[in-house]
């Protein structure tokens, strides 16, 4: 059986424990046939190399870090699958640099993932303090749209943690009124033909449990999504956390397949 996990991070992040080969050798005692490494990219548009050193890598770390997984990937050959990838952050005004950042390297996937909208994290519990419930559901319907936008992008082979918002204001679920915006996101990754992922790290957060809720897995079924799992692991131990589990949700939620990225083509494993 293809056992994968395209989600993982290393210490150039600056919050995240381990090099990239603890990451590899735990997915092989993990019994996983393929590991993604695929660390938060630099922030390219900033002038600073590193301007916010416990985030991303730095600028000048990005060949280093390509070329180190390049590297392991041959080292390893005979033992798992390697895969290079990067968790890209999303910018609407950025996307060409970014698109130009990455071309250079032979990526197997690239994870586009929504962390800011507004100029506030996601994560930040303060940006929901006095809020009106209209004001709630117009910054969820917002970041909704980045999504959307993210996935009509062309940039990116898998869609990171698509309700993450929930992350530390489990409520966030409970927020009326985006629904639309919701099904706008898995209409286009249906019609791009990308990936959304099953992400375990929300179970390291306030909100337990996964990305995305169940309610979302089931609409996305309902619009021909395909699915990719992601541990999103910043501790070695963590990579293929939940994997069973999450094949067998799928599997009762009506999913038949998921599918993984080599060199930006889907490999499609049965569930």
């Amino acid at each position: 059986m293809e056992k994968f996990d395209l989600h993982t991070h290393h210490y150039r992040c600056g919050h995240a424990e381990g090099t990239i080969e603890d990451y590899i050798e735990s997915a092989i005692a993990a019994g996983l046939t393929a590991i993604g490494i695929s660390d938060h990219s630099p922030y390219f548009a900033r002038e600073e190399d590193h301007p916010q050193p416990g985030t991303c890598m730095a600028k000048s770390e990005f060949a280093n870090y390509v070329s180190e997984v390049l590297r392991l990937k041959e080292r390893y050959r005979d033992k798992i699958e390697v895969l290079l990838g990067v968790e890209s952050d999303f910018y609407p005004d950025q996307i060409e640099l970014y698109r130009a950042s990455y071309e250079p390297y032979p990526f197997d996937y690239i994870i586009g993932s929504v962390h800011q909208t507004r100029g506030i994290s996601i994560f930040n519990r303060k940006r929901w303090n006095n809020l009106s419930e209209e004001q709630k559901t117009e910054e969820k319907r917002h970041y909704y749209d980045l999504i959307r936008q993210s996935a009509r992008s062309g940039l990116f082979q898998v869609l990171g943690h698509i309700d993450a918002m929930k992350g530390y204001y489990p409520v966030f679920s409970d927020i009326a009124g985006a629904e639309k915006e919701i099904d706008g996101v898995l209409q286009a990754v249906a019609e791009e033909d990308i990936a959304i992922e099953i992400n375990t790290s929300g179970k390291t957060k306030d909100v337990g449990g996964w990305y995305p809720s169940d309610d979302i897995l089931e609409r996305a079924l309902h619009f021909g999504v395909d699915v990719t799992f992601g541990s999103d692991a910043h501790v070695p131990s963590r990579v293929g956390d939940e994997w069973e589990e999450v094949r067998r949700r799928l599997k009762e939620i009506g999913f038949s397949r998921w599918v993984y990225y080599r060199r930006k083509s889907k490999v499609v494993v049965s569930l």
